[in-house]
């Protein structure tokens, strides 16, 4: 099985950006670690992260056909991004929404997610451990549909 994980803006900054929000784990960490965890639950796992909307889009529908999965971490652009809500309905592909921290804690404009809306589910709240329940989740959908 194929996995794609796509991380938005300032998810590069980890380790640096609030850390008292979203940890000392730095992003390259984070990346070797996605692909420990999407390795123990069998998949071949790319990782992609960018800063620009346009290009979170991009890759989306470069992924159509050829992943069955994906996770994504939209961050900024989870409660503004429309245009990553029609790439994820576009390609149909099943998809789980993770962010490290609770928005549903946080300002009253976290509390939207556009991203969320297509996907089947949605892991917050568990610091970066969150991407392996995703992971968890998604390989449990992707073997029960098969």
């Amino acid at each position: 099985m194929k996995l794609l994980v796509i991380n938005g803006p300032n998810l590069n900054m980890l380790g640096v950006r609030e850390p008292d929000i979203y940890g000392r784990t730095t992003y390259p960490q984070l990346v070797e670690k996605i692909k420990t965890w999407g390795a123990e639950a069998g998949f071949e796992t790319e990782v992609y992260q960018s800063n620009h909307e346009g290009d979170l889009v991009d890759k989306i529908q470069s992924a159509y056909g050829k992943v069955d999965g994906i996770i994504i971490n939209p961050a900024a652009y989870t409660h503004t991004s429309v245009a990553i809500l029609d790439a994820l309905k576009t390609v149909s592909i099943p998809s789980v929404e993770i962010h490290i921290s609770n928005v549903r804690e946080r300002e009253d404009f976290r509390q939207i997610s556009y991203a969320g809306m297509a996907c089947f589910h949605t892991v917050m709240g568990e610091g970066i451990d969150g991407y392996h329940t995703a992971i968890e989740v998604l390989r449990q959908k992707l073997t029960q549909d098969t």
